[in-house]
């Protein structure tokens, strides 16, 4: 990669965490603080539903925006609806206020993720590049996931929680000192953009099917294993601090190999990485079930971080070399909407499903369809139409 690519890379990067930390901030202290004041289990699952629902029925309009208008103002309008919806949480620390700015940090988190992403695309100009630079952004909300709910938990110990919700408010507007002067990728002319139809054409091409079909069994994956990982480990009678290594192993897995990516991409192939990823989950989820010890689910973890950490900058590479230039936007759209309405029903059929068959065959299952499925893997290619 050039200094200006990096340069302008790590930019994006910064605006990426910015956003995303006060979002995962909020994600940890709103159901906290709705705990503290004697709300219900299921009130506190649906506040944290809301933080993806949003993203779910914004993240068609989110890309086909971001293909009209760039970058810079799509971030503009996710700082100014993240910063209030966290302004609001400050000033009217009630359930029912929290709720309003769960909904507007996932919704600003969703859109400037898929402007982010479809300028980095544009910035690459070969395919190594593309596995580089989304190898590198793949990295942001792993540092966001950590720095978000650190700092506000820290300051609820401290100052309380509207002082935290006051550092979270203040986060999105460093989002836009990062981009201010970042020079905008040419705009898509409107014939061309109206001459496209509907978004939902782009699943009429059988490769880009292909690869949300993927893309949503290996995001099914990570939810089994966050979802399921606390309940096996209470059965087997872990401490919550042996669980939380397990989970902790798990991501910081996922990162590493995702720092080791941008020096590896030249001798990567997008449909060698994802069909190894998924042969070896197949693996790790007939295995893990069987385990008995801590120590011995906490190394499955971290080669299941490995495996599935890898997987997605080679899935936004094949996405931008498969999809119409004039239309990333939307394709990112399509794919945030997938990831995120798994993320939201997911939950609830494994728990139904657990219920019914077991947490072992819940991992079984999943790790069966996901090892089938691998076949679509190595068929995959990579060409723009």
């Amino acid at each position: 990669m050039t200094t200006s690519l990096r340069a302008g890379l790590a930019r994006l990067i910064a605006a990426q965490i910015s956003l995303h930390a006060c979002m995962t901030g909020f994600r940890m202290a709103a159901p906290l603080m709705a705990l503290r004041e004697g709300h219900s289990a299921l009130a506190v699952g649906m506040l944290l539903a809301l933080f993806a629902l949003a993203q779910v029925f914004l993240a068609l309009p989110a890309g086909r925006y971001a293909d009209r208008r760039g970058l810079r103002k799509p971030v503009l309008l996710a700082v100014g609806i993240a910063t209030t919806g966290a302004a609001l949480a400050v000033v009217f620390p009630v359930f029912a206020v929290l709720c309003v700015t769960a909904l507007c940090c996932g919704a600003a988190t969703g859109l400037s993720m898929i402007a982010l992403q479809r300028h980095v695309g544009r910035l690459a100009t070969n395919p190594t590049e593309l596995k580089q630079v989304f190898s590198w952004m793949a990295i942001g909300p792993s540092i966001s996931n950590f720095i978000g709910p650190f700092a506000a938990g820290l300051l609820i110990d401290a100052q309380g929680f509207q002082a935290a919700f006051l550092l979270l408010a203040l986060l999105p507007s460093l989002a836009w000192f990062w981009l201010r002067g970042m020079v905008e990728q040419p705009p898509v002319p409107p014939e061309q953009r109206n001459a496209s139809g509907s978004s939902w054409n782009l699943l009429r091409d059988a490769g880009f099917r292909r690869l949300m079909l993927i893309n949503w069994m290996l995001s099914s994956c990570w939810d089994v294993h966050t979802f399921l990982v606390p309940v096996i480990g209470h059965e087997r009678g872990f401490s919550a601090t042996e669980i939380g290594a397990i989970l902790g192993a798990f991501a910081l897995a996922a990162t590493a190999v995702r720092l080791a990516m941008p020096w590896l991409a030249s001798h990567l192939r997008e449909s060698v990485v994802i069909g190894t990823a998924m042969l070896s989950t197949a693996l790790l989820f007939a295995v893990y079930p069987l385990v008995q010890v801590a120590w011995a689910m906490g190394l499955l973890s971290i080669l299941l971080g490995v495996a599935l950490g890898s997987v997605q900058p080679m899935i936004m590479s094949t996405l931008h070399q498969i999809t119409p230039h004039h239309r990333h936007g939307e394709a990112l759209g399509l794919r945030a909407m997938a990831i995120n309405g798994s993320s939201v029903v997911m939950p609830l059929l494994f728990g139904s499903a657990g219920a019914l068959v077991g947490v072992t065959g819940v991992f079984w299952v999943v790790g069966g369809v996901v090892g089938a499925g691998s076949r679509l893997a190595w068929k995959m290619k990579t060409h723009r139409p």
